[in-house]
C-alpha cells in the first residue's frame, strides 16, 4: 500500500513538473516581475507558453503516437536526441524574439541557457543519459537564485522533489539526477552572470 501510494506520488510529480512546466511558471513571473510595458510582458509570455510550453509538448506528444519515444519517459536515451535536438531550434527562434523585442535581458540570458544546456544535453546524452527533468527544475533554481539570492532557496525544495520522484519511478539513478541537477544549477547561473553582465542595454 505504501509503495504503491509513493509511486503514484512519484508519477503526479514527473507529470506535472516536466521541464516545459518549469518554463511557463519563471516566465511568467518575469514577465510580471522584470517588466513595465505592456508589449514586453506579453512577448514574453507569448514566447514562453508557445516555444517553450505548448510546442515542446506537442512534439513530444506527437514523437509518442509515431512510435518514436518508447513511453512518456523516453527512456530509451537514443530516442531523446531528435526531441532535444527539435526544442533547440523553437529556442532559438524565442531567444530571436525576446531579442527583437528587447526584453529584459535577464530574460534573454535565462532563455539562452535553454539552448546552450540542451546542447549540452544532447552531447552527454549519447553515452549516459542524464537527468532532464533535473536538470530542467535546476536552471529555474539557478535563474532565481541569480535574481534573489539566498530567498530562492525554497524552490531547492522543488528540485529535490523532482530528482526523489524520477529515482523513485527508476527513470534515472542517484548520479544521473544529482549531476543533472549539478550540471544545470552551476551552467546556467554562470551563463545568466556573464550575458547580464556584458550585453546588459
Amino acid at each position: 500500500m505504501a509503495n504503491s501510494f509513493l509511486n503514484k506520488t512519484a508519477r503526479i510529480i514527473s507529470t506535472i513538473f516536466v521541464p516545459p512546466s518549469f518554463t511557463i511558471i519563471i516566465f511568467t513571473f518575469f514577465a510580471f516581475y522584470l517588466e513595465t510595458e505592456s508589449l514586453k510582458i506579453i512577448i514574453t509570455l507569448f514566447t514562453a507558453y508557445l516555444l517553450g510550453f505548448a510546442a515542446p509538448i506537442m512534439l513530444f506528444i506527437i514523437l509518442r503516437n509515431k512510435k518514436l519515444l518508447v513511453d512518456s519517459d523516453a527512456s530509451i536515451k537514443e530516442e531523446r536526441t531528435l526531441p532535444f535536438s527539435i526544442a533547440i531550434v523553437f529556442y532559438i527562434i524565442g531567444f530571436i524574439i525576446l531579442n527583437y523585442f528587447e526584453v529584459n535581458i535577464i530574460s534573454i540570458a535565462f532563455w539562452f541557457c535553454y539552448i546552450s544546456n540542451t546542447i549540452i544535453t544532447i552531447f552527454i546524452n549519447k553515452h549516459w543519459k542524464i537527468s532532464a527533468h533535473a536538470m530542467g527544475s535546476a536552471g529555474p533554481f539557478a535563474a532565481l537564485t541569480f535574481v534573489f539570492g539566498l530567498y530562492a532557496l525554497i524552490f531547492g525544495i522543488i528540485v529535490v522533489i523532482v530528482g526523489w520522484a524520477r529515482i523513485r519511478l527508476k527513470c534515472h539513478t542517484f548520479a544521473q539526477v544529482f549531476a543533472g541537477g549539478v550540471l544545470a544549477f552551476i551552467s546556467t547561473y554562470i551563463q545568466m552572470y556573464f550575458i547580464v553582465k556584458y550585453f546588459s542595454y
